[in-house]
């Protein structure tokens, strides 16, 4: 099952597993409920998800799925940096991470190893993995945004995007209130000052990802 917002997406990964011989793409989702209802539905091996969606964020996805069904295989594709966002996805549930810009070469080989009950990351990232397990830690991501929490880092991205407080609220389904505390919370760990400090932080951010 392949979940993502962009139509063209699904279909290229629809069509380069659909090209295996032992591998069929049952369903398609564009959002976190609609994922939701589908797989309960077709009751997929595999779930490969965005982690960017129209009605939230798919790590909370990852997490609600994983606390629904010990058993489903995981694996996010996505744009965002692996460095931040892979260890936040196999903290929520994911078996696995790759980037889209991988996806066409490495999406086959990925599946198969997730299936086959093994995480899937790229080298880089297994190196920086075993790299921080022999310091000890496993803190892969120097950048200050990684101290962020997987809801602030959510509130932080919108920001980024444009989305003032109320957008932010009706997206993510929290108050208005809720969203404010977030925002004071993400100033304070990235030592910004004001919402304006924030704000060009944010998009900074988000641009420098695209």
């Amino acid at each position: 099952m392949i979940v993502d917002d962009h139509p063209l997406v699904r279909r290229g990964i629809a069509s380069v597993i659909d090209g295996e011989p032992d591998l069929l793409v049952c369903c398609e989702a564009d959002s976190i409920a609609d994922a939701l209802q589908q797989v309960r539905q077709a009751r997929p091996d595999l779930l490969i998800a965005d982690l960017s969606l129209g009605d939230g964020n798919g790590l909370e996805l990852v997490k609600r799925l994983r606390a629904q069904d010990a058993h489903l295989k995981i694996l996010v594709c996505s744009m965002h940096d692996e460095q931040l966002f892979a260890q936040r996805a196999l903290a929520a549930g994911a078996n696995g991470y790759i980037g889209k810009e991988q996806a066409t070469e490495y999406v086959v080989d990925a599946v198969r190893h997730v299936l086959g009950g093994r995480t899937w990351l790229s080298r880089d990232m297994t190196e920086r993995a075993l790299s921080g397990v022999t310091r000890g830690h496993a803190d892969f991501a120097r950048d200050p945004v990684g101290s962020l929490s997987d809801r602030e880092l959510e509130v932080f991205e919108l920001i980024g995007r444009g989305c003032g407080p109320s957008q932010i609220a009706e997206q993510i389904h929290l108050s208005v209130k809720t969203v404010e505390t977030h925002r004071e919370k993400i100033k304070r760990k990235l030592g910004l000052r004001s919402g304006v400090e924030l704000t060009r932080r944010a998009l900074q951010w988000v641009t420098e990802r695209r």
